[in-house]
């Protein structure tokens, strides 16, 4: 029999000189004269769990490292710490359901460290982004553990993290985490293991230095490979990915820049930068199904980032999931009225409800909302004013439109509003003055110009002031369908049939693209022009 005290005397010497591949050779040989020796499958396959993990090695030895643990199961039936090792093994391969299961088996020997368990299930947890269950796990963890805590504190410091605002104390509970993670980083040798990987980070220090001189010089394809030696050096940091994955989504290389954001997000499932990425290069290639999903995901680690929810808001909008994009609006308002962002949102939500939903009612109120926070936001003004116009509350539509006018007297789509207000109240002089305080601020404003003239040919008969109203706003606006259409019916009414047929087919023609009117009332004109 073999004297294991002197085998693990002579590994851990290679180990030492980090000459992993040596030690592997060594134990190989011994295990050549006692191939059922369960004590060297374990101490082979630590040997390759080691040298997978090792940052400066490629991921290739894990398959070797389960082997060699299935093996010393054979032999050692029912022991914790080798069903431990086994799933810590599938945990790294990514196979997260067999590492659960081996990790529940080892809790079943009392002789198990079971803090670990608890915390290699958390992390098993975090990664399927089930973090309610991962935080139960880290408390089990703490509760079987004393001082060797360094690293569940600090899992459990950024699962608090995202539940910042949905439940009660959690940033302090979160602060208490991080700083006992600090206090007991001394005691637990694994954390100390992890730290000393992360200080590794010099060991690229020319690497990312010359990728980023590169970046800022745009040369992307020297970027691109220095980044890729980077990696190659020291794979398990996450940061590198989603360097890379930017200088691909600049380049407009999407489907690569995917990849690499998910290769982050794989290593650690609440690497915000990921997501960020990751939903970047989907809007960019249009693909807003898959935006919408990262964004979930993104939520479920921020349920109450405001920002989140209108970001997403937006692509259900522009998907027509319009019942989707208002909920979302709503929850971004709520969650921070005092957001830069708030008004702007409210704006869009009252946008979104008065002109897609139809809920004239609703829309008021978010315009209501978005003035209150920000009453110099003349856009806020505007669409408050439309809102309670459609709503047929005449009196507030104008006290809404005087106020703006107050706040910006030279505001030409302030006046045109006002102007069609009043003209549709029956006011004519007052709506023929805004109109022409519109066009003097704006000359080349072709919406005014229309309706101006369309006061001048339908309610005040002047045909030729009608007529050189509709000239000015073709002259500023040649795709006008409205404007050619109303010149046309100054035409019929001055005889000149032949010369309106032509602006009521350019009326048709524009119509089909801007579907600004009925098609059908154009074409109803122009075949009674010759009846």
């Amino acid at each position: 029999m073999t004297d294991l005290k002197q085998i693990n005397k002579k590994i851990d010497k290679f180990k030492h000189k980090g000459e992993i591949q040596k030690a592997i050779e060594y134990c190989q040989s011994i295990l050549l004269q006692e191939p059922s020796n369960p004590e060297l499958n374990i101490k082979l396959g630590d040997l390759y769990m080691d040298w997978h993990l090792d940052v400066y090695q490629a991921k290739q030895y894990i398959d070797e490292a389960i082997l060699q643990y299935q093996k010393a199961a054979e032999n050692i039936v029912d022991n914790g710490e080798i069903y431990y090792k086994i799933g810590f093994a599938f945990y790294h391969k990514g196979e997260l359901d067999r590492a659960l299961n081996y990790f529940e088996m080892a809790l079943r020997d009392k002789k198990t460290n079971k803090a670990q368990c608890h915390f290699m299930i958390a992390n098993c947890y975090k990664k399927k982004e089930r973090y309610t269950d991962a935080l139960e796990e880290t408390e089990k963890a703490l509760k079987t553990s004393f001082l060797n805590t360094s690293r569940i504190h600090y899992l459990k410091h950024r699962l608090l993290r995202i539940a910042f605002f949905s439940k009660k104390n959690s940033k302090l509970q979160s602060i208490y985490e991080l700083i006992m993670s600090y206090l007991t980083l001394p005691f637990d040798k694994e954390a100390k293991k992890d730290v000393q990987k992360k200080l590794k980070i010099f060991g690229i220090a020319k690497e990312l230095y010359l990728a980023a001189k590169a970046s800022k010089r745009r040369k992307y394809t020297e970027a691109i490979e220095y980044y890729s030696k980077a990696i190659d050096k020291m794979p398990g940091f996450t940061t590198l990915y989603c360097l890379l994955g930017d200088i691909y989504r600049v380049l407009g290389r999407h489907e690569e820049a995917i990849i690499e954001y998910k290769m982050a997000r794989w290593i650690d499932s609440l690497y915000l930068p990921a997501y960020v990425g990751l939903v970047q290069a989907y809007e960019e290639m249009g693909e807003y199904e898959s935006a919408i999903e990262t964004y979930q995901k993104f939520i479920a680690i921020h349920p109450n980032n405001p920002v989140l929810h209108s970001q997403i808001a937006n692509l259900y909008f522009m998907k027509g999931e319009h019942n989707k994009a208002v909920s979302h609006y709503q929850s971004a308002i709520l969650l921070n009225p005092a957001h830069q962002k708030a008004p702007e949102v409210a704006q869009t939500l009252g946008f979104l409800l008065q002109h897609f939903i139809e809920n004239n009612e609703a829309a008021v109120l978010a315009f209501l909302a978005a003035y209150i926070m920000d009453t110099s936001n003349l856009e806020v003004y505007i669409g408050l004013g439309a809102a309670f116009y459609e709503k047929e509350d005449y009196v507030n539509a104008l006290k809404v439109y005087r106020r703006a006018i107050e706040l910006d007297p030279k505001n030409a789509k302030i006046h045109c509003n006002l102007g069609f207000l009043l003209w549709g109240l029956g006011n004519l002089t007052e709506a023929i003055a805004e109109y022409d305080l519109s066009i003097k601020y704006a000359p080349d404003y072709a919406i005014a110009h229309n309706n101006l003239g369309v006061i001048y040919l339908d309610d005040l008969a002047q045909i030729q002031k009608a007529a050189d109203c509709f000239k000015n706003a073709l002259e500023y606006d040649p795709n006008y369908a409205l404007a050619h259409y109303n010149y046309a019916r100054c035409l019929s009414i001055k005889g000149e049939k032949v010369e309106a047929a032509k602006y009521y087919r350019a009326a048709l023609d524009i119509n089909q693209i801007t579907k600004e009117m009925d098609s059908n009332e154009i074409q109803d004109r122009l075949n009674s022009l010759f009846e």
